[in-house]
């Protein structure tokens, strides 16, 4: 028998490399979200350092050592953000898993709202800031176009009803991330897992979200790398493939 949605236990997964600066940031908005998530539900914090040279770890461990529901998991070297993910994913305990950025583009009490839609009929939930009614402010306009651009042609390929495919944070029931493997260790580790769920018909919802620009600390994509840009066309080729073979 399934949990009812107030029982169920939830695992935040937030991949950081060298985030010195926003550490404190994302300390100041998680713990309100944790907070409230707390009053229904039981929460893990699965921190995730991505091989950071800077003061990244030691700022994790100051804040959260103490607490008995925060992992503090370290790659001895940088393996980009979906292997750290994939990391994260695999020391979840939680009924729903959520993926969070550390860099707080995306507000963290939207996880509040995450979880609220999440039903026996829905696998997934994701933030959606190319949704008609989401908001991007202040990203560099070459982000916006490679982002939307490519999540308008998975729409079209996969003829889902969904605006964004590239979008991190996301709330997933443990059943997926269980089911689904993905192999890319850079972004598009992110849109894989998206992408292979919805070819195996695991259910999504969409919530219009604001896509802010960083605060604090570089961003990790300061421009369009071609290797990204071949991974979507990748990727986009796997579906074709998958949907005349029934194979990757």
């Amino acid at each position: 028998m399934m949990k009812s949605p107030d029982k169920q236990s939830i695992s935040i997964v937030i991949p950081c490399y060298n985030e010195e600066e926003g550490i404190p940031n994302l300390i100041q908005k998680l713990t309100p979200a944790v907070e409230a998530l707390q009053k229904k539900h039981s929460v893990e914090l699965i921190f995730v350092d991505d091989g950071s040279t800077d003061k990244t770890n030691q700022l994790l461990h100051r804040s959260y050592d103490n607490n008995p529901k925060a992992k503090i998991i370290k790659h001895e070297t940088n393996r980009n953000l979906g292997a750290a993910l994939r990391t994260g994913f695999q020391h979840a305990s939680g009924d729903l898993v959520a993926a969070l950025d550390c860099d707080c583009t995306y507000d963290p009490m939207l996880l509040l709202q995450m979880v609220e839609m999440m039903d026996e009929q829905t696998d997934m939930v994701t933030v959606s800031p190319y949704h008609p009614q989401g908001k991007v402010s202040d990203v560099p306009p070459y982000r916006i176009i490679l982002s939307k651009g490519a999540s308008f042609l998975y729409r079209i390929l996969l003829n889902w009803d969904l605006y964004t495919y590239t979008a991190m944070v996301r709330m997933y029931k443990k059943k997926v991330i269980r089911a689904i493997p993905f192999e890319r260790d850079n972004f598009l580790g992110v849109t894989e897992l998206l992408v292979k769920a919805l070819l195996k018909r695991y259910t999504i919802k969409e919530l219009p979200a604001e896509l802010q620009m960083r605060k604090f600390g570089i961003s990790k994509m300061k421009k369009i790398p071609l290797k990204v840009i071949k991974d979507h066309f990748s990727l986009m080729s796997s579906i074709i493939k998958y949907k005349i073979t029934g194979h990757y």
